[in-house]
């Protein structure tokens, strides 16, 4: 494995009620030395579900996105609360934002976000065998729910309100993970 940089120095340089802006200086093996900048957030682990109605059947929900100023189409995402495991916190979550639960999860994937400039980490996961749940959640307006086809992914990313990265992500793999079961059987 190569040999990581060296910090020299981190300063925090800005702060908001959310972020924090680093100036790391690092120096690499080859004595070559650089300053980058990172979002400092928290360590929270984030969880994000897959969730289907059936084989064929994802559940997606509707939000709105300030970074974009648009209502997007995304999956059940959130922060992992004090002391919560990502089996909970993806359940409570679905429960959250899409009003079902579910008996089975699957883990499919650790995935960060924009690792150059930020500690971002989510797991995704396979939500399966679902039912009617509702929790109470943080969002300020409810979330519009509905459903998709897996066999229909194309048609889903050629949409102006899905293009999160990771949902695209994770909807390819869990579309590969039911196809990997069925040749299988």
């Amino acid at each position: 494995m190569q040999q990581k940089p060296e910090i020299l120095e981190t300063r925090l340089v800005a702060r908001s009620r959310l972020f924090g802006i680093e100036e790391v200086d690092l120096r690499f093996r080859n004595g070559v030395e650089r300053t980058y900048e990172r979002l400092r957030t928290p360590p929270i682990p984030a969880v994000m579900c897959v969730p289907l109605l059936d084989d064929d059947t994802v559940v997606l929900i509707r939000e709105y996105g300030v970074g974009l100023e648009e209502y997007q189409l995304t999956l059940p995402k959130g922060a992992l609360d004090e002391g919560e495991d990502w089996r909970t916190a993806a359940n409570r979550e679905l429960q959250e934002e899409a009003g079902y639960a579910c008996r089975r999860l699957t883990w499919l994937k650790r995935m960060t976000l924009s690792p150059g400039y930020m500690q971002h980490e989510i797991t995704v996961a396979l939500a399966e065998d679902l039912y009617e749940s509702r929790l109470p959640g943080d969002e300020p307006e409810p979330l519009e729910v509905l459903t998709w086809s897996l066999s229909n992914l194309p048609a889903l990313f050629e949409r102006e309100d899905m293009n999160e990265a990771r949902v695209i992500a994770a909807l390819y793999m869990a579309r590969d993970v039911l196809a990997q079961r069925k040749q299988s059987k």
